[in-house]
């Protein structure tokens, strides 16, 4: 496995594996990374000839009074970790190598409408942080299929959006979310919680799942389903930013007309911002 943190010398070792025709799968990270992470790895290496990881904890993507400056950096682990899974290439730039005339001059990305919903109404500016630094991303790595967890189902969306909008050669597959047992989506902020915190966590999923099922068995008051999950939450401690019923492709309110949807969630435990989604599809 090479590590590169250089962007030409990282371009020449994929320009040789494009030149004798073998396909490259990028998993773009933050690093401090899980089995969530892993999965995706794993499953880049079934469906390319290389994978390549990157770690950089992108600036742009983090608002004022977030999390950046203590978001863990744990590249010797992730390395010896991304190894076990045979990962072909780890790409980690500086800052400097992303942004080298300051975040402020950087040519941004803005996929609109998707953007500023959920999340990014709750974290202005986040999406354009992400889709800037992936589109960046892509362009150095020209990777053939790129792989993200279906956790943040938004950023899933948001990237599916701007590869089909600025024509991108590049196949997105989202990888199903990987959970712990008792069933907390696995997360890098998931360390940030306390004790006590992390046994409440799982309730989040529970009553998404709960939601999922009132739906599949014919419940069709979605406003009140999201009342009732959104009562259970508070009144088990969690300080929420949202938890709705969406459409699956375009998160807009469903009508009745739609069969795939999805049950989203963004809730704080302390100061731990929480997300997570659970698919329905209605027969």
């Amino acid at each position: 496995m090479d590590i590169f943190q250089a962007i030409p010398e990282f371009r020449d070792q994929l320009a040789r594996w494009r030149l004798n025709k073998e396909t490259i799968a990028f998993v773009p990270t933050m690093g401090n990374l899980h089995a969530g992470h892993l999965s995706l790895v794993e499953k880049a290496r079934t469906v390319a000839d290389h994978a390549v990881v990157s770690i950089f904890v992108n600036p742009l993507q983090f608002g004022e009074g977030e999390d950046y400056a203590v978001y863990p950096r744990t590249l010797e682990t992730d390395c010896k970790k991304l190894t076990q899974v045979q990962t072909d290439v780890i790409f980690t730039p500086t800052v400097t190598d992303i942004y080298p005339e300051g975040m402020q001059a950087n040519t941004r990305v803005e996929v609109p409408r998707l953007s500023h919903l959920l999340c990014g109404a709750y974290r202005p500016g986040h999406f354009i942080g992400v889709a800037t630094v992936v589109n960046k991303l892509f362009n150095i790595v020209q990777p053939n299929i790129a792989l993200f967890g279906e956790k943040d189902y938004q950023q899933l969306l948001v990237i599916k959006k701007m590869v089909a909008d600025l024509s991108m050669p590049i196949e997105i597959i989202g990888v199903p979310t990987v959970r712990e047992v008792d069933g907390l989506a696995m997360s890098s902020r998931n360390g940030y919680l306390t004790t006590e915190q992390r046994a409440l966590a799982p309730r989040l999923f529970q009553v998404l799942d709960q939601v999922r099922c009132q739906i599949e068995a014919g419940e069709q008051d979605v406003i009140a389903l999201e009342s009732q999950a959104c009562t259970e939450l508070k009144n088990d401690g969690f300080v929420l930013d949202y938890v709705v019923v969406r459409n699956g492709q375009t998160l807009v309110f469903p009508t009745a007309k739609d069969k795939t949807l999805v049950i989203l969630a963004a809730a704080y435990l302390g100061k731990t911002r929480l997300i997570d989604n659970v698919l329905c599809v209605v027969r």
